[in-house]
């Protein structure tokens, strides 16, 4: 990940917060590891479905982490692509949606 907008070192300020609710991480980390385990879905699905939520969310530290978990679960540098493009297209669509509003507002 390039330095250009986070730094790799940006998420040591979170040791200040988890200093103070560490107990909030530890269930926090909990409820992830149990969130990407096997189940109805593979893990794999579960982690391309995260590569598209990370996209919309726009968290550099997610889109890093989930594309490199998905590569371990043996994802395809094609599905990580299409994970991407499925979380444009919802970005996209939300903009387009909430273009009512705007509609409503003229």
């Amino acid at each position: 990940m390039s330095d250009a907008h986070y730094g790799k070192d940006g998420l040591k300020k979170i040791e200040k917060l988890v200093a103070m609710k560490p107990e909030l991480l530890t269930a926090f980390m909990t409820f992830d590891g149990k969130v990407f385990e096997e189940g109805a879905l593979s893990t794999k699905v579960k982690e391309l479905i995260a590569i598209g939520a990370a996209h919309i969310t726009r968290c550099p530290y997610c889109i890093e982490g989930h594309v490199k978990r998905a590569k371990k679960a043996g994802a395809t540098d094609e599905e990580i692509a299409e994970a991407v493009f499925v979380g444009v297209a919802m970005s996209a669509g939300a903009a387009l949606a909430h273009s009512c509003i705007a509609m409503d507002a003229l």
